[in-house]
């Protein structure tokens, strides 16, 4: 179980491939030896095509060969060990390996691991990393490439990792400084809100005094004998699973994993800490958590024993039949928040392991501020009216119609799965002991068991699991504590549980009001692009559609629709004229609300919402060829007929109080409000603005704003997939090219087009609510836009340069900075305007040194000859990511969506390798020399609250 499961987040697990078991972890001890594998205890097959391995020392391993993306393979080592595995004096201790992994081993000197990887096309954070949670840790490699000498490069590092780290002294002092930095920087209103409910929810627990990044005084203490100490004995081969997935020969990469790692020696494999205690005795308590940031949340929650539900078809069909009574009651939950006068922002009720000691269920209602307990009453008699009356026909129908779907897309995409979701199936072997079954054979499961799906099935399953929310732990949060304090949350509950109910009432289902949209206009324009293939249509309308045939996904089809407008028409004037357009589609249809339209297309691929864009409003959705002509309906009709119901505006406001509320609490949410508007002279465009001018905000004025483009702008749309060329023309024919005729070409807004960087170079400084040692530099020099396409592309790469020469001084060298970043900006939107920002979290007593040395490194970029390598390993994972970009139908659509309206974006993709691999370290330099001159750049400073800023 990872951290996240007790975020109180709707730990509501996924249905696909019986995926929706409940969460499992590592036994401490079992009263006979466990199986290798879950599946060996299990009656659940198998599918063919993995291959699974146990050395005989003990470290096991899974290896998949598959094509998606073709020429790459993913590595993964998990270790069984994370920070419940620490003492007392070692809090921190796991957290702190990860980082030593990188520091220095038998074979690879200290510093050059990353490096390595870089000049192999990985990008450090991207490519190349790991994470540490409360029960594992995992090391993470990308490959972009599928060489045997890379995959063997990859294992080589997991093994050094395993062991054969060096954990120098000097090393770890070095080190120290960026786990602090880490630390500081994770210090947040989230982190504290999550510390506090997780001492509230398992009291006592020894998880609750394990987080992950351990304690200051324990890694202040930290030495180097120590660290290894305990990675000494938790990096062992029992606690080991390597998982190599990709574009591979199965057999060689088993013999090369028996080659790294055979001479491994066996160690003594110590079990787990208990989680606990987690005692269900806890009951009938409440408390509070205020925060100025914090948007106010009640959770009610009861704890009771662990279900032990080893991976079978019985239990799996058990799992499905409890996710459909949540998947009801949530659905229900939902329905309230699309009301004209919602009592909650949003609502979920689920069950769900805690560290296999334990098992939870929670109800948890977000309201608006001082609204807890409407929303509490509201979600809470929902809850008590499924408990008491069940569900209704219709809406298991809902759901059973939903998973269908799911299931079915599974089965029919079977074949190209991804690296990555095969790389999630096997974690989920590891973690979870769920069993890699094939989605065709868990698409017939399903099938089978559709006839025992009823009303009264799906209600006892749930009441199998979920525990009765009597006498509950009720959690506050927010910003003012509720009327009643700790009492008042109690009073309420009990309240809610006593009001009366009534039964579900069943609805009806409307058919969906948009398949008519006239007699499609003739095809005025059909080609093809020779470089690329991608099949140009223009019908009589102006409408433009590029279609891009692929076989990367079986049976799946990307579509995106582009009209014209979007953040072009914000003006000075004007300038939050597109900021609610991202909500429109929450007010439904002219003839359907969102609430009906959730139900009529349930069981359906499709989806719609068009969010501005800086050109356009573009909807994106992923679909099936099944389901291509609803989705083409669905688009069109968001353009021709949106609802512009009470129920989106009322969502935006509430949304739009609680951003503002927490704007200013962490150093990068100030920088992310104010550096649009400082930079470019408080032009009010690129200006955050003030939160009375947002609530101002409405559909009748967003209707003034964009409806003009909504029923008249250009559109273009991009189709990427499993599709027939000839059935997509006829389908859009029907639909966006039967439309009334539209513009044909996108305006220019020549007059909106201008943005100055500021003239005023005098440093600023923004404040800040967090913590108190919270300091965030940044350093921002105006460049140039990015209309001529190698000067972008050498721009680009002098970013990456920046990015891994303050990663070696304010990182590995100083300690001083977690993540200090650089990166250019050329726009393409706006004329003549660029930038390029370096920047670096630090302690507020580091930002005058820190400053030094970023100006330092910059520096050396203008005055010193940048070598071959580092010129290199900026290059080489940009290069990588040019020869994968069209190895997924994401990466097609960023070209096909534009094709017409673009052409020079294909142009330019298509040299655009060439001239990143021609780029010399003295063009870069000449470029620094350009731009980065000293005194030309503007300093924004990030503070707490209260604290003066050093001398500037």
């Amino acid at each position: 179980m990872n951290l996240s499961k007790l975020l109180f987040a709707l730990p509501i697990c996924a249905a696909l491939l019986g995926s929706c078991a409940p969460p499992q972890a590592r036994v401490a001890s079992t009263p006979k030896p466990a199986p290798t594998w879950a599946f060996e205890a299990s009656d659940v097959p198998v599918e063919a095509g993995w291959k699974f391995g146990q050395l005989p020392n003990g470290m096991r391993y899974v290896i998949r060969a598959n094509a998606t993306p073709k020429g790459t393979a993913l590595v993964r080592m998990q270790i069984a060990a994370g920070s419940i595995d620490e003492a007392e004096t070692e809090r921190g201790y796991a957290h702190f390996v990860e980082h030593m992994a990188f520091n220095g081993s038998t074979n690879v000197p200290e510093g050059e691991m990353v490096k390595l990887l870089e000049r192999e096309g990985l990008a450090f954070g991207a490519d190349t990393n790991a994470s540490t949670g409360f029960e594992a840790t995992t090391y993470k490699l990308d490959l972009p490439r599928n060489d045997p000498k890379l995959i063997d490069t990859a294992l080589m590092l997991m093994r050094e990792t395993a062991s054969e780290l060096t954990i120098s002294e000097a090393a770890v002092g070095r080190e120290r400084g960026v786990v602090l930095s880490e630390m500081r920087d994770r210090n947040t209103y989230a982190l504290r809100n999550f510390v506090d409910q997780l001492e509230f929810l398992l009291p006592g627990a020894l998880v609750s005094k394990r987080l992950p990044i351990g304690t200051k005084e324990a890694l202040e203490g930290a030495n180097a004998a120590g660290i290894k100490a305990f990675w000494a004995r938790e990096y062992v081969p029992g606690h080991t699973t390597l998982v190599v997935i990709g574009d591979l020969d199965p057999v060689a990469i088993e013999a090369q994993i028996k080659a790294r790692f055979g001479d491994w020696p066996t160690a003594k494999t110590d079990p787990q800490p208990k989680f606990g205690p987690m005692s269900p005795d806890d009951q009938g308590k409440a408390d509070l958590f205020i925060d100025p940031a914090l948007s106010e949340r009640v959770v009610v929650a009861r704890k009771g024993t662990w279900l032990d539900e080893p991976d079978s078809i019985a239990q799996r069909n058990e799992d499905l039949l409890r996710q459909i009574a949540y998947g009801i009651i949530n659905r229900r939950l939902q329905r309230l928040t699309v009301q004209a006068n919602p009592p909650f922002r949003a609502a979920g009720f689920g069950s769900s392991g805690l560290f296999r000691e334990a098992r939870e269920t929670e109800l948890v209602v977000d309201t608006v501020d001082g609204q807890w307990r409407g929303g509490l009453l509201a979600a809470g008699a929902e809850y008590h009216r499924a408990i008491v009356y069940g569900f209704t026909a219709e809406e298991v129908a809902e759901q059973v119609a939903n998973f269908r779907t799911a299931f079915d897309n599974a089965a029919k995409s079977e074949a190209t799965r991804s690296n990555a979701a095969l790389v999630g199936t096997a974690i989920a072997l590891i973690d979870d002991e769920i069993v890699p079954a094939s989605p065709i054979a868990a698409a017939q499961w399903f099938e089978q068991l559709v006839p025992q799906i009823t009303p009264a099935a799906v209600l006892t399953a749930m009441q199998r699991e979920a525990l009765p929310l009597d006498r509950p732990l009720i959690r506050f949060q927010g910003r003012t504590a509720p009327a009643g304090d700790e009492a008042g949350l109690i009073a309420a509950w009990s309240q809610a549980m006593q009001a009366p109910i009534s039964p579900p009432q069943s609805k009806g289902v409307a058919v969906f009001g948009y398949t008519d949209f006239g007699l499609a206009t003739a095809i005025v324009s059909d080609t093809r692009d020779a470089a690329l293939g991608i099949r140009q249509v223009r019908f009589g309308n102006g409408v433009r559609l590029n279609i891009k045939r692929t076989d990367l996904e079986k049976d799946r089809v990307l579509v995106r629709a582009s009209v014209d407008g979007g953040n072009m028409l914000n003006t000075r004037s004007n300038p939050l004229a597109t900021r609610m357009a991202g909500v429109l589609s929450l007010g439904g249809l002219g003839k359907h609300s969102k609430d009906e339209l959730d139900t009529i297309l349930a069981g359906r691929n499709v989806s719609a919402g068009y969010q501005p864009s800086d050109e356009a409003f573009v909807a994106t959705a992923g679909t099936t060829p099944r389901d291509l002509e609803l989705e083409f309906q669905y688009l069109a009709a968001q353009i021709v007929d949106p609802g512009w119901r009470s129920e989106g505006e009322v969502l935006f406001q509430q949304s739009i109080n609680n951003y503002f509320a927490s704007l200013r609490a962490t150093p990068g949410g100030a920088l992310g409000a104010d550096l649009g508007g400082i930079v470019s002279n408080d032009d009010p465009r690129y200006s955050l603005g003030a939160v009375d001018d947002w609530r101002k905000l409405t559909f009748p004025k967003l209707k003034s704003d964009i409806g003009d483009r909504l029923s008249k702008g250009a559109i273009e749309i991009g189709v990427v997939g499993d599709v027939d060329e000839a059935q997509v023309i006829a389908l859009v024919g029907k639909t966006f090219g039967a439309l009334p005729v539209r513009e044909s070409e996108f305006r220019s807004y020549d007059e909106n087009r201008d943005r100055a960087f500021t003239a005023n170079r005098k440093p600023r400084v923004l404040r800040h609510t967090g913590a108190k040692d919270q300091a965030l530099l940044t350093l921002i020099w105006p460049t140039r836009d990015g209309e001529d396409p190698a000067a972008e592309a050498e721009l680009m790469l002098l970013g990456r340069v920046a990015q891994l020469a303050l990663t070696d001084t304010l990182r590995e060298k100083l300690g001083k900075a977690y993540s200090p970043g650089a990166s250019s900006s050329t726009s393409r939107v706006w004329k003549g305007y660029g930038t390029f920002l370096i920047t670096a979290s630090v302690d507020v007593k580091e930002v005058g040194p820190t400053r030094a040395a970023m100006l330092e490194t910059i520096a050396g970029l203008r005055d010193t000859p940048l070598s071959a390598d580092i010129v290199q390993r900026a290059k080489a994972p940009v290069l990588e990511a040019y020869d994968n970009l069209l190895k997924s139908n994401g990466g097609w659509l960023g070209l096909v969506s534009s094709a017409q309206s673009r052409p020079d974006r294909i142009e330019r993709y298509l040299r655009g390798r060439n001239r990143i691999a021609a780029i010399t370290g003295a063009q870069l330099q000449a470029l620094a020399r350009l731009y980065l001159i000293p005194f030309a750049g503007l300093e924004v400073l990030v503070l707490p609250e209260g604290i003066d800023p050093p001398l500037l």
